[in-house]
C-alpha cells in the first residue's frame, strides 16, 4: 500500500521526537540493565517450529532532504525452529555452536534506496536500488546479556558495500510485560556510503556539490516493549534512535545527525 503522509523534515517536530525518544531510551535502558541479572532464553523450538503471525505499523524516517516520508503499513512474520529463523523480510539458517558462540547463515533486505521523485532535493540524482544481504551471524547468550556480531555484504551488487553490526541487548520479565534493551554500533564501508549518500559529478549541482564519503560508524540505542494481553495474544512497541556516521550526516543529501524510528503492532502466537 502507498505510504500516508506524515510530518516533512522541515518540520521541528521529528527533532523533538528524536530528542524525546533518545532521553527515554537511555532513562529505561539503564534501569533495565541494573536489573536483578537472570539468564538469556536459550535457543528455543527444538519441539518442531513455532509461528507469530501480526500486523505493525511505523513512521517512515529517511535522512534525505525533505524526503516524501509516510506511514508503513507491515506484516509481522515470525518462526523459528531448531534450525532455521525467520523474521519479516529476514531469516537465519543455524549452523551449530561453538562452544557457548551460536552461528547462522543470514540473508535479509533492506530498504535504503530511493527516486529522484521522492525528493525535490534529490532531483538530478540516479537512482539507488534497496540490497538483500547475505551474511555471517554469531550470538553469545550469558547472563547478563545477549551479545550479536553479524558481517553481511550487497548480494544483490548494487552498491557492493559490507556492514559489520555489533550489539547488545537483555530481556527484564516483569510479569505480563517484557522490555528489552539494546545498544549498537554498525559499521558501513565506503562502497555502501558512497552509493547511498555520495554525489557523483554528473549529479553535482550548485548547491549539491560532488560528494565521496569514506566509511563510517552508525550507532544505535533502543527498547522494545512486549505485553501479553491473553494467551498467545501480545502487543509490542519498539523505539529507537540511530546517530549517524560523520559521512552520513556531512552528505549534500541530508539534513539530520540522527534517525527515531518506533514501531508498533500486535501478534498471535500460534
Amino acid at each position: 500500500m502507498r505510504p500516508l503522509p506524515i510530518a516533512r523534515l522541515s518540520d521541528p517536530r521529528p527533532r523533538v521526537l528524536t530528542t524525546s525518544a533518545l532521553g527515554l531510551a537511555v532513562i529505561v535502558c539503564a534501569w533495565a540493565w541494573h536489573a536483578p541479572a537472570q539468564a538469556q532464553p536459550a535457543e528455543p523450538h527444538a519441539d518442531g517450529g513455532r509461528w507469530r503471525l501480526g500486523l505493525a505499523i511505523s513512521p517512515e524516517v529517511r535522512p534525505y532532504r525533505n524526503f516524501d516520508e509516510g506511514t508503513e503499513l507491515m506484516p509481522v512474520i515470525r518462526y523459528e525452529n531448531q534450525w532455521l529463523r525467520v523474521t519479516g523480510p529476514g531469516l537465519e539458517v543455524k549452523l551449530g555452536a561453538t562452544g557457548p558462540v551460536q552461528w547462522g547463515l543470514s540473508l535479509s533486505y533492506a530498504r535504503d534506496g530511493y527516486k529522484p521523485s521522492d525528493s525535490p532535493d534529490l532531483v538530478g540524482m540516479d537512482r539507488r536500488r534497496d540490497s538483500a544481504w547475505a551474511g555471517l551471524r554469531a550470538s553469545l547468550p550469558t547472563p547478563y546479556a545477549r551479545f550479536n556480531a553479524e558481517w553481511s555484504a550487497d548480494a544483490s551488487g548494487h552498491s557492493d558495500g559490507q556492514k559489520l553490526r555489533l550489539t547488545a541487548q537483555r530481556r527484564v520479565d516483569l510479569g505480563t510485560v517484557a522490555l528489552t534493551p539494546r545498544v549498537g554500533a554498525t559499521w558501513l564501508d565506503s562502497r555502501y556510503t558512497r552509493y547511498y549518500f555520495g554525489v557523483q559529478g554528473h549529479e553535482a549541482r550548485v548547491l549539491r556539490p560532488s560528494y565521496q564519503p569514506g566509511s563510517t560508524v552508525n550507532t544505535e540505542i533502543g527498547l522494545r516493549l512486549d505485553h501479553t494481553l491473553a494467551p498467545r495474544h501480545q502487543v509490542f512497541a519498539d523505539l529507537s534512535v540511530t546517530l549517524l556516521g560523520s559521512a552520513i550526516k556531512n552528505s549534500p543529501l541530508v539534513d539530520r545527525s540522527s534517525l527515531p524510528h518506533l514501531r508498533v503492532g500486535y501478534q498471535y502466537q500460534f
